[in-house]
């Protein structure tokens, strides 16, 4: 193959510095700061509502899940605020954890309606705030939409 680069690093390419620039306005806009703000408390509901719903005694599998994926979560909002840049990435992640915290009583077969409404409830504004996570990701790509070329004009 022939070489159809001039730069030997990817580093080196000027687009790099112009997409970390525009990524680092995204993470450090108002709306962002929010997004980050929700998940957190998002994570902190999970990892306490257990004890805060009572289901701490009748439903201990459920428990231990809700405890380890609000910790997991808080994590993600605190690594999201302190460096948006490489943990944007996990956005994905965190609707995933949303859609698993849905199901979950279910699968451990614990339904209970303190525990199913907790968890869909919970599991829901995860899931949504990590896709507007990735939402301003994705805003910032290349092709990332109407931001993009309005900067540009």
């Amino acid at each position: 193959m022939s070489d159809v680069s001039d730069y030997r690093e990817i580093s080196e390419h000027p687009d790099v510095a112009e997409m970390r620039q525009r990524l680092e306005r995204v993470t450090a806009s108002g709306q962002a700061i929010v997004i980050d703000g929700l998940v957190l408390l998002a994570g902190a509901w999970l990892a306490i509502s257990p004890w805060v719903v009572h289901f701490n005694g009748t439903a201990p599998s459920v428990t231990v899940n809700n405890l380890i994926l609000g910790i997991m979560i808080g994590v993600i909002a605190l690594g999201l605020t302190w460096a948006p840049a490489r943990m944007y990435r996990l956005s994905w992640a965190m609707a995933a954890v949303g859609a698993w915290v849905i199901i979950v009583p279910f699968v451990a077969r614990e339904v209970h309606a303190g525990v199913v409404w907790t968890n869909a409830v919970t599991g829901a504004v995860t899931v949504l705030l990590g896709l507007a996570a990735v939402g301003m990701l994705l805003s910032t790509g290349p092709t990332g939409g109407r931001q993009t070329l309005a900067h540009q004009r």
